[in-house]
């Protein structure tokens, strides 16, 4: 057991203070944001597969792509604002509609719709799994063991 700062001993009868639970939500989010980062390093990495294209890299493909990576770095920073996932799952029709560019472009659009639905699905999961106390932060703490 710590001293306190002022040198006072600490009161053994003392209840000591509930650890605060966890937030599952606050984890969540930076898993998106985490995702959006990594798709923004995919879609950067798409222009020498671009440019390698038949018609190479325009500056309509390659201002689509830089701006799409800006537009998903800034949106990792917004992943806290409610219906977001929303937005990110939406954010794919762009890039599927992006095939008209390139193929390639189309191709993350639907990969990336892939990992947005299952973030999705990972949601309400956790979500019904909250609900029903089901978390690890929910459980009842095992009884302190004694000497």
């Amino acid at each position: 057991m710590s001293v306190p700062p002022t040198g006072e001993t600490p009161d053994p009868d003392a209840t000591p203070q509930a650890p605060v639970p966890g937030d599952p939500w606050r984890s969540f989010r930076g898993i998106m944001a985490a995702a959006l980062i990594l798709e923004a390093i995919v879609v950067l990495l798409a222009l020498p597969v671009v440019s390698a294209g038949e018609q190479g890299l325009t500056a309509l493909s390659g201002t689509f792509l830089i701006g799409m990576a800006v537009v998903l770095v800034l949106m990792s920073g917004v992943q806290g604002r409610p219906g977001i996932i929303w937005v990110n799952l939406g954010i794919q029709a762009v890039f599927i509609a992006g095939a008209l560019i390139h193929g390639a472009i189309g191709f993350i659009g639907v990969v990336f719709a892939g990992v947005w639905a299952l973030m999705i699905y990972l949601r309400s999961e956790v979500k019904r799994r909250q609900d029903r106390g089901q978390l690890p932060f929910q459980q009842a703490a095992p009884p302190p063991e004694r000497d």
